[in-house]
């Protein structure tokens, strides 16, 4: 029990801290507590010495006093933020003097003590800043990693409906505007929002990509907005929300159409006033994020059917990005499936010509892809597994393309069949292979149960209606 005490009293991890006073007190105190508190600490007598000490180091927090002669703790913040943007400020000030704090909190403080500061107050708020210095770095180390395995947000395709999606990211990223992309299933929804975060201003600061879909009901809010310890049961700590862990960058809410009814109104406070509240908080506070929703399904049929907030369509709906299915991108499948292909074998080189045969790409740009780009990857990692070496012939695809599995295309000279006949004919085959198992069926098909559903509804009231 003691030793859990003791550790917990630990700051987690130690910081390089530059504290700058003109008091004489101050300055002996700081340097003997700060590292008795396990930091590291170099002492300025004001703030002209701070500036130059900033010059010279890197400083994970920066302590200094407001009212100093010759540069003021304003003024030394805003040099630091030039020299080493990635220093925590906090702020020390007279409580005659909170209106200047609250100034400092603005332009980028972390926080603020008044004097005479407790040192027990200093050491939970050096915590607090070792806190998200560990936070930040695990962010950044998380992103070079994911950006090794993934590349750039790259769109693939040289076709029109690929270039008019690339123009429509390049003129909304620069803006705070909130971005709404619309898409079957597995047609790169998340790519496009991360293209829209990675070309705008915010590039460098976090990505979080919500799926409002797989989120539990009963945890939707403590999950986006965070909850305080005891605010129900099962919350033994403080939690940080999601839109919080995203200040300053992006959220990417995917699957908006699948957010309950009662957080729609909760979703639409927060996008109109900034402001979000901790589950179990009375207080509000300001979090600054760009949001960007995404979902495959109709909103303004929900909105009809009273399943969306129409205030909140509008409000999401500021600037939209339609991606086409592959189905309707036939011409950009041999260089998709080229950018599969070395993404399973990184040490690949060659175009798709020299990775597959010629039948090969014929015959998967005559397939109607349901599970767009998705399942074009499922395929092709497929085919990868069965080559020793490129390229990939017919024989490494999958049955379901190569046997009649998928869908008969009518050969030239037959009536024309529109592609929703095609994609129906695609569903009827899969269910009669699976004896009618709808989930085994849309899982060939590389599309979610409930798409499926809504596909088979849609073709009996086509039925129905005809």
């Amino acid at each position: 029990m003691n030793k859990k005490s003791k550790d917990s009293s630990k700051p987690l991890r130690n910081l390089k801290i530059l504290f700058a006073d003109d008091e004489p007190a101050l300055q002996e105190l700081m340097s003997l507590e700060l590292p008795r508190m396990g930091h590291e600490v170099t002492v300025c007598p004001d703030g002209t010495t701070a500036v130059a000490a900033l010059t010279r180091n890197m400083y994970d927090c920066l302590i200094v006093d407001l009212d100093m002669p010759g540069l003021n703790g304003i003024e030394v913040i805003e040099r630091a933020r030039e020299l080493t943007p990635d220093t925590e400020a906090v702020v020390l000030t007279g409580k005659s003097s909170l209106d200047s704090a609250i100034a400092a909190l603005r332009f980028g403080a972390f926080d603020y003590l008044t004097k005479p500061c407790r040192l027990i107050e200093l050491q939970a708020l050096l915590e607090r800043v070792a806190q998200k210095r560990e936070l930040t770095n695990k962010y950044q180390a998380l992103k070079r990693r994911l950006e090794r395995i993934e590349g750039e947000a790259r769109l693939i395709g040289g076709g029109p409906a690929m270039e008019r999606t690339r123009q429509l990211i390049a003129r909304v990223a620069p803006t705070n505007s909130t971005v709404l992309i619309l898409g079957e299933t597995g047609t790169g929804k998340e790519l496009v929002a991360r293209a829209v975060h990675d070309q705008s201003l915010r590039a460098e600061m976090p990505f979080v990509a919500i799926n409002c879909g797989a989120l539990p009901e009963n945890l939707i809010e403590s999950e986006l907005f965070g909850h305080r310890k005891g605010a129900f049961t099962g919350a033994d700590e403080h939690r940080t929300g999601l839109f919080e862990v995203a200040h300053g960058g992006t959220v990417f809410l995917d699957e908006i159409g699948e957010l309950p009814k009662a957080m729609q109104a909760t979703l639409l406070r927060v996008l109109e006033s900034g402001e979000i509240r901790r589950v179990g908080d009375n207080d509000a506070f300001q979090v600054d994020v760009r949001v960007v929703c995404a979902t495959h399904r109709d909103l303004e049929e929900m909105v009809a059917a009273q399943e969306f907030r129409e205030d909140l369509m509008f409000r999401i709906n500021t600037f939209e990005i339609r991606i086409a299915p592959l189905r309707e991108r036939a011409a950009d499948i041999p260089e998709l499936a080229a950018h599969l292909f070395r993404r399973f074998c990184p040490g690949a080189v060659g175009s798709a010509e020299q990775l597959f045969t010629r039948e090969a790409l014929e015959t998967l740009q005559a397939c109607p892809w349901p599970g767009n780009v998705r399942e074009l990857a499922n395929v092709i990692e497929h085919a990868t597994i069965l080559a020793d070496e490129p390229p990939i012939t017919v024989a490494h695809l999958p049955d379901r393309l190569t046997r009649g599995q998928t869908i008969r295309l009518p050969r030239r000279g037959a009536s024309p069949v529109t592609l929703r006949e095609l994609e129906n004919q695609a569903i009827d085959e899969a269910l009669e292979r699976h004896q009618g198992n709808k989930s085994a069926a849309a899982e060939e098909l590389g599309i979610s149960l409930k798409t499926l559903y809504n596909k088979i509804n849609q073709a009996a009231q086509l039925e129905k209606s005809a």
